[in-house]
């Protein structure tokens, strides 16, 4: 769970949603269609000058189609974009940056051998005499922008695209997005690879941006970030605009409601049928990252994992997978000891790990979601030393209607799925393989809401089938919903563990934050 950010300033009075041409910038009567398939129909929406306009929807609801109309890529089948309270036809995104209309796009695009400064002025690099690079006029203008936009401390403008982290990557593109006069920019998931420091920086200078009076779209399926920064706040929903609300007024509920069609509460129902059988037992494991760490999950069971980040809870995951040295303790699975450090070993147990970061960790991108999720039952299906192909597309078939893939066939590319739909061709690998113990990092991360009530679901249903099931999460509402027993994380070390019927937000930040190890609750104990 990540650090509270401050609290924004007070809202500015939303202006309400229809304004169409009255409004600074915005978009009326849009429709889009892509031959038979209606990605938008008839949307009208403004977003005000000096206000955050947070844009928010399930995974399909035509956002990104929405903010490609804005800015030139996409050209609308019905309706037009409105800058200025008029009229304005964009042809390409060229045009739209030119008429002051920009984006910072999910993922970066970075010139892998040139430095941070030329990435960010590529196209309009300063020139001296014999039109060589002004590499001085360059280091003026890149320091003085770090420095105006408070990214002087978390970025080297020497450093090669090639060298940047994710997060360094996509500060780049936020720095070449304000480069020139913008009067409205949209931010598609922007912390998505971010710290918490870059995180806090991102937020105060979107602020400063809407007191200078630019207009800001910010697309996000973060709550917790869409109330920090909002002011008001659209929904879209099958492509058609559910409603907007004043950011000031509204609660997480209504926003659920609006793109789902049904309260939160209703996501997380699920019947206890953990069991006394003892599936997964950790006594006093001690890694380079965590120490002495005792826990139980039975069959049936939900165990959730929290904690602070940094707290030690992926660390302890990957340990248990193999991926990490075991120092001391023992792993015993299903009554039998776990041979440690060995992944394969920790598999062919029935341990299975969908990890934190599924695009660098579990997916092959550029493979199918048949290669994908037959990758760790391989040897089930081969007959002398082939696979055989069509016991493989049939088991990825069964798995991929079993978890509701949105996917055009078992032979596309997961690299172009929605990063729900990812997670759950990571979940259809390790439900493929049967697993006895499920270790679940970060499940819903970056994904819509309806795509979690679906993780959801499948998380109940592995439960019901006698599966122990460990979850991680940042997200308290997400543990509490889901677990039986939760377990609190602190500087690598267990500080307590609660009862469902005892865990509480309050107590789990008690456990999490707690400054003196020896004086908090042991495992076992109650809140």
């Amino acid at each position: 769970m990540s650090k509270a950010h401050d609290p924004t300033p007070a809202p500015r009075p939303p202006t309400g949603q229809g304004q169409g041409p009255a409004g600074f910038a915005g978009v009326h009567q849009v429709t889009k269609r892509f031959g038979a398939v209606q990605a938008l129909g008839g949307v009208t929406l403004d977003f005000p000058a000096g206000q955050v306009t947070a844009l928010m929807g399930e995974n399909g609801a035509g956002k990104s189609t929405l903010l490609k109309i804005l800015t030139g890529d996409h050209q609308p089948t019905e309706g037009h974009v409105v800058l200025d309270g008029r009229r304005i036809d964009l042809a390409s995104p060229a045009q739209a940056r030119a008429a002051g209309i920009r984006i910072i796009p999910q993922e970066p695009e970075i010139i892998p051998h040139v430095s941070v400064a030329e990435n960010v002025y590529a196209g309009a690099l300063p020139r001296a005499a014999g039109r060589r690079l002004d590499r001085a006029e360059l280091r003026r203008r890149i320091t003085a922008d770090l420095q105006r936009l408070g990214f002087d401390k978390v970025l080297d403008p020497d450093l090669l695209g090639s060298q940047l982290t994710p997060a360094q990557r996509q500060l780049v593109e936020i720095l070449r997005a304000l480069t020139g006069e913008a009067k409205v920019i949209a931010f598609d998931e922007p912390t998505s690879s971010l710290s918490e420091h870059e995180v806090d920086a991102l937020f105060a200078l979107i602020r400063r941006l809407r007191d200078q009076g630019v207009a800001v779209v910010y697309v996000s399926h973060r709550m917790q970030e869409i109330f920090q920064l909002a002011d008001r706040i659209a929904v879209l929903r099958d492509g058609t605009l559910a409603g907007v609300q004043d950011a000031a007024t509204t609660t997480e509920g209504e926003l659920v409601r609006l793109m789902v069609g049904r309260d939160l509460s209703a996501m997380f129902s699920r019947t206890r049928v953990a069991t006394d059988r003892l599936v997964l037992d950790v006594q006093g494991v001690t890694t380079d990252d965590v120490h002495d760490i005792s826990l139980q999950v039975h069959a049936g069971e939900v165990v959730g994992l929290a904690g602070l980040i940094g707290a030690g809870r992926s660390e302890l995951a990957l340990a248990l997978a193999g991926d990490r040295p075991i120092r001391s303790g023992t792993v015993t699975l299903d009554g039998r000891p776990l041979r440690t450090g060995n992944p394969g070993a920790a598999v062919r147990a029935g341990l299975g790990l969908a990890p934190e970061e599924r695009k660098a960790q579990a997916l092959f991108l550029h493979r199918s979601i048949r290669d994908n999720t037959s990758t760790v039952v391989l040897e089930r299906l081969r007959r002398f030393r082939f696979v055989k192909r069509a016991a493989e597309r049939e088991l990825a078939q069964e798995y991929t209607d079993r978890l509701r893939v949105r996917t055009p066939s078992i032979e596309h590319e997961v690299r172009k799925l929605s990063g729900g739909n990812q997670q759950k061709v990571v979940l259809a690998r390790w439900l493929a393989r049967k697993p006895k113990v499920l270790i679940l990092d970060e499940p819903t991360r970056g994904i819509d809401i309806g795509a979690k009530a679906e993780i959801y679901r499948i998380i109940a249903d592995l439960a019901a089938e006698g599966v122990a099931v460990l979850v991680i999460s940042s997200e308290l509402p997400e543990i509490l919903g889901l677990a039986d027993r939760v377990l609190v994380m602190q500087n690598g070390r267990v500080t307590g563990e609660l009862d469902r019927a005892d865990a509480t937000e309050e107590a789990i930040l008690s456990l999490a934050m707690a400054d003196d190890i020896a004086t908090v609750p042991t495992p076992g104990a109650s809140a």
